[in-house]
This record gives C-alpha cells, structure tokens and sequence, in this order.
C-alpha cells in the first residue's frame, strides 16, 4: 500500500511542475502587460488583454490536469475513481506550492514595492470611510501580506485542482473498473 502512495506522489511531480509554470507564466505575463498599462493609453486593450490570458490560462490548466489525469490513468490500469482523485489532488498541492512559492519570491525580492503600492491605492481610495485605528491596522497588517498571500494561493490553487480532480475523477477510469464485487 506504501508503494502505490510512492507512485502517486511520484508521478505527480512533473504534471505539477507543468501546471505550476504555466500559471507562472501567466504571472509574468500579466504583470509586464500591467506595466505597459501605465505607460500608454491602451488601458482598456491592455485590460481585454489580460482577461483573455486569465480566460486562456484557466483553459490551459483545466485541459492539462484531464490530460495528466487521463494519462495517469492508463499507465495505471488497476486505478480506480478514487487512486485518479488522489493523484489529482497531488498534482494540485504540486501546482499550488510552486506558484505560490513564485508569488512569495516575486513580492519578497524581486518586486517588493508591489505590495506597499497596492495598500498605499487601497488607502487612498477608501481613506474617507476609514478612521485613524483602521489605518493603522492596515498599515501594520502590511508586512504579514507577502504570507497571507502565499497561502491564500495555496489555498486556492489546491482548492481548484482537488474540485477538478473530483470532477474529472468521476468519470476517468470508467464503469468497467469499478466493479462492485472485486477483492479489496
């Protein structure tokens, strides 16, 4: 039983890896195109832009993590619906972790005034609703975000691939392998 643990996690890492540099793609992209936002006039292509690359790369991750789910699946003939969840599940911890391990880089060393320019917007558009205690409080809740953000991506990205992977589990591995009356 320890061994078919082993080869799940096993075979999970490269998918992962794949599904990781796509949305690590996406980030790059988005964020040199959010650049180029603010120093021309082409907001709005700009904007349709980045929707369309958010719309693409969610395509993307969704056809990749069937495809891996798929293949997993025939490389594994005795796999069952629930040996196709786990490994999805895999593959999405796998995901999650290199992305947000990207995010926290990104915003730790290699842009780090991203996140002092995000909290100084938020505080000027929303300063007349907030009163001096609540100021404060956002502006010391500034150094915690670079973590709350790697593990609200983590969080999320896992979320989203266990949810797919319960999905497409479902219905993988077919009504012919789960048969009822097998020996456990």
């Amino acid at each position: 039983m320890a061994e078919e643990k082993i080869n799940i996690w096993n075979d999970a890492a490269v998918p992962g890896l794949v599904l990781g540099l796509v949305s690590i793609a996406y980030m790059v992209v988005n964020m040199l195109t959010s650049r180029l936002a603010g120093t021309g006039g082409a907001a709005f292509l700009i904007g349709l832009l980045g929707f369309v690359l958010w719309a693409a790369k969610i395509a993307a991750c969704i056809l990749l993590l069937r495809h891996f789910l798929l293949a997993f699946s025939r490389r594994n003939p005795s796999a069952d619906n629930r040996k196709v969840f786990q490994f999805g599940m895999v593959v999405a911890l796998y995901s999650a972790l290199l992305y947000s391990g990207f995010y926290l880089v990104y915003v730790l060393y290699i842009d780090p005034d991203t996140i002092a320019a995000s909290m100084e917007a938020a505080m000027s558009a929303y300063s007349s609703m907030m009163t001096s205690d609540m100021r404060a409080a956002m502006e010391n809740m500034q150094a915690d975000m670079p973590a709350i953000g790697f593990f609200s991506n983590l969080i999320w990205c896992w979320l989203f691939g266990t949810v797919l992977s319960a999905i497409f589990s479902r219905t993988i591995p077919g009504p012919i392998r789960d048969d009822p009356f097998k020996d456990d």
